[in-house]
C-alpha cells in the first residue's frame, strides 16, 4: 500500500465554498457534507445537509457559483428533502442526513442515499429525481439474506453509502449497479444488552465499507429494486492509524487509468455513541484503487491521509476535527471535491494527479 507521496492522486485545498446563513433558522447547527449534480440546464448543484437546532438535518439545493474555474460560494435555491415519513423521526429525533448523489446515466436518473435518522437509529434509504428538485422516495434499503454471513444486515445501524455511475459485472455474472455502505455491528444501540455482534464469518468488527449489487434488468424494470441490495460482500476494513476506529465510503467512486478511485473517510479517537454528535474524534481522508473489473478488489490505498483537519475551519466548529469527503464534480477541465469542514462548513479541494508518484 501507498504513502501519500507515493498514491498516484492528491488533494489541494481551494477554499470555503458554504457557510451557515447568518439568521437561517435550518442552518443553525451547520452545513455539511453535500451531495453534488448537474441540473438539466447543466448548472452544477449541491445537496447540503442542513442542520437546524436539535440536530434535525434537511437536504439543500445550491448553486455553486464557480470564479476563474475554481467553486468559491453558492446561491442557495431550495429545501429538498425534510424529514416527513414516520421512518425518518423518531419520538426524541429526526433528520434526512449525510446525502450522496451518483447520476446513473444507465438509468437516466439521479440516484441519491440517504441516511434516515429515525425511530431505530441512523438507517439507509434511496431516492431518485430526473432534476435534482423533485425526489421520488424508493424507502428504506433492504437486504437480500445470505446463510453463509448468518445475519440479517437490516438489523445494523448503515451509513456511508454510495452507488456507483456506471454498471459492473457482479460476482454472479449479473450486469449491475454496485453500491457501497457501512453496517456497523454494535446491536447495543439498537436493543440495550446485545452489544457487538459482527457476521461470524467476517474477521474485521470495526465498522468497514462493504459492497452489495442491485441487478441492472431489474433497475430498469422497477426503480425500487435500486432498494433491494444483493450479493453483500466486504470490501475493506480500517488498517492504518488514521482509520483506528473505523472507515466509510465518500463520493461516487470515479474511472482513472488505475481502476476505480475512492476517496474515503478514517476515523481515531474516542466514539462515546454513534447516534450522538461527537467531540473526542479526527477524522481524514483518505483513498483507495479498486479493480476496474471487480471493484469488490482492493489494489492500493493510502496509509495516511491525503487531507487532515489541520486548517481553522476544519479544527474547529460543531464537531471539531472532522474532513468528510462527500461529492466530487468536474468543473471547466478540473476536477474537485468537496468536504464537510467540522460538521460546519463545506470546504472544496482540487485533486491532482501527484507528480511525485510518478517520479
Amino acid at each position: 500500500m501507498s504513502s501519500p507521496e507515493a498514491f498516484p492522486y492528491a488533494l489541494i485545498r481551494a477554499g470555503v465554498v458554504m457557510t451557515p446563513e447568518p439568521g437561517n433558522p435550518l442552518e443553525v447547527e451547520g452545513v455539511l457534507n453535500p451531495a453534488s449534480g448537474r441540473g438539466p440546464n447543466g448548472e452544477l448543484y449541491l445537496l447540503p445537509r442542513l442542520v437546524a437546532d436539535g440536530n434535525v438535518s434537511r437536504v439543500g439545493l445550491a448553486r455553486v457559483v464557480v470564479e476563474d474555474g475554481v467553486p468559491t460560494s453558492v446561491e442557495r435555491e431550495a429545501v429538498v428533502l425534510e424529514p416527513e415519513r414516520e421512518w425518518e423521526k423518531g419520538a426524541n429525533n429526526s433528520g434526512v442526513e449525510d446525502p450522496r448523489v451518483t447520476f446513473i446515466p444507465a438509468l437516466g436518473l439521479h440516484v441519491m442515499t440517504y441516511v434516515a435518522f429515525g425511530p431505530l437509529g441512523p438507517r439507509t434509504a434511496v431516492a431518485t429525481s430526473t432534476n435534482l428538485r423533485e425526489w421520488r422516495r424508493l424507502g428504506p434499503v433492504t437486504f437480500e439474506y445470505d446463510d453463509d454471513l448468518g445475519v440479517d444486515l437490516g438489523l445494523y445501524h448503515n451509513k456511508d453509502t454510495v452507488f456507483f455511475p456506471e454498471p459492473v459485472i457482479a460476482p454472479d455474472g449479473t450486469p449491475s449497479l454496485a453500491v457501497l455502505h457501512r453496517p456497523v455491528w454494535e446491536l447495543g444501540e439498537v436493543r440495550p444488552g446485545e452489544g457487538n455482534r459482527p457476521p461470524a464469518t467476517v474477521a474485521e468488527s470495526r465498522p468497514s465499507i462493504w459492497i452489495a449489487f442491485v441487478p441492472l434488468e431489474a433497475a430498469l424494470t422497477d426503480q425500487r429494486e435500486l432498494a433491494r441490495w444483493r450479493q453483500n460482500r466486504f470490501l475493506a476494513g480500517p488498517e492504518y492509524p488514521f482509520e483506528e476506529l473505523k472507515i466509510g465510503a465518500g463520493p461516487a467512486p470515479i474511472r482513472v487509468p488505475e481502476g476505480w478511485l475512492l476517496l474515503h473517510h478514517g476515523v481515531t479517537g474516542v466514539i462515546v455513541n454513534s447516534m450522538a454528535q461527537q467531540q473526542n474524534v479526527n477524522y481524514g481522508a483518505g483513498a483507495m484503487i479498486l479493480d476496474g473489473d471487480q471493484p469488490w478488489r482492493v489494489l492500493d490505498r493510502t496509509s495516511a491521509p491525503l487531507l487532515a483537519a489541520e486548517t481553522e475551519d476544519e479544527r474547529s466548529g460543531i464537531v471539531p476535527n472532522v474532513v468528510f469527503p462527500t461529492a466530487i464534480e468536474e468543473v471547466e477541465g478540473q476536477t474537485f471535491v468537496f468536504y464537510g469542514m467540522a460538521d460546519s462548513k463545506i470546504g472544496v479541494a482540487r485533486l491532482e494527479r501527484n507528480i511525485r508518484s510518478e517520479e
